[in-house]
């Protein structure tokens, strides 16, 4: 483990030979992700239907991006999605973490487990389910002409105004579970002293949340904000399976741009541009939150 951790052999070795313990990781490594994506990029500055000759696109593909609105809306969208990916769940995480560290509840590991759940099923079987949940005669619309609120019920799905923060209402139930978990695991390294501390000096639930709590759980913020900007990012099968991009264009994100490009309007060379922006994207909202969040270490 030392040799591995180090980049050392075992001693009396050559330091080099430690190296030649990640090698395969490192081929593995470049074969199946850097390859691809530097075989995306070269894609990017063609213009290819995918059958024919390609044919020299300059920085055509990456100038679409900012004039074509079609190609601008999905980055929109995206960045839409993030407050239901990301920050409501973070948000949400918090107060519930921040709640059963404080209570001691019967069934609590049972709760706890119910709202994980959503982690361990397939988005198709969650897109699925909540496409029924949300159509004009689903679950939703049920119920609240079932309590009165007959003029709350419509098309969720196919709703030009709705249908984007329902796909993200959907993207928030799935990953609220997974910060939560975090951030109970966080809480209980947190010394108990602190709180104690906390108390002693006449700090209440909130100021005691703010005061040591959300300090503590900074690395796991942290993790948390980068895991669900990844998948609010990335976001293709729950828009597929739920709305496919519509109504019209209500919907459509990076992702599903790239697939509808290259294999629905053959525009091979566009589709790659807008992978290798969604993945620059990705890289410096996350490296920027997480400098943000956890500060520079020295």
């Amino acid at each position: 483990m030392r040799a591995l951790s180090t980049g050392r052999g075992a001693p009396g070795e050559p330091r080099h030979v430690g190296y030649l313990y990640v090698l395969p990781a490192l081929v593995v490594y470049g074969l199946f992700l850097l390859y691809p994506f530097g075989q995306t990029v070269w894609l990017s500055f063609l213009h290819w239907d995918g059958l024919t000759r390609a044919t020299s696109a300059g920085f055509d593909n990456y100038g679409d991006l900012f004039t074509d609105p079609t190609l601008r809306a999905p980055f929109a969208h995206a960045l839409v999605l993030l407050v239901f990916y990301s920050a409501l769940p973070v948000a949400i995480g918090l107060l519930l973490a921040a709640a059963m560290s404080r209570m001691r509840v019967r069934g609590m590991t049972f709760f706890r487990t119910v709202l994980f759940l959503p982690q361990v099923l397939a988005m198709v079987v969650v897109g699925v389910a909540w496409r029924s949940i949300l159509a004009p005669d689903g679950l939703l619309n049920d119920t609240l002409r079932a309590v009165g609120l007959d003029s709350w019920a419509r098309p969720w799905l196919g709703d030009y105004d709705w249908a984007l923060p329902a796909v993200g209402m959907v993207g928030t139930w799935v990953m609220t579970g997974l910060c939560m978990v975090l951030f109970l695991a966080g809480a209980q390294r947190i010394p108990r002293e602190l709180y104690e501390a906390a108390r002693i000096d006449g700090a209440g639930a909130v100021r005691e949340f703010f005061a040591v709590t959300l300090p503590g759980l900074r690395a796991e913020i942290a993790v948390a904000l980068t895991l669900t900007i990844v998948a609010g990012l990335r976001n293709f099968d729950l828009v597929y399976i739920t709305t496919s991009g519509g109504p019209g264009n209500a919907t459509t994100v990076p992702a599903y741009e790239v697939y509808h490009r290259a294999f629905e309007l053959n525009q091979v060379g566009s589709a790659a541009a807008v992978g290798v922006a969604l993945t620059v994207l990705i890289f410096v909202l996350t490296v920027t939150v997480s400098r943000l969040v956890e500060g520079r270490r020295s």
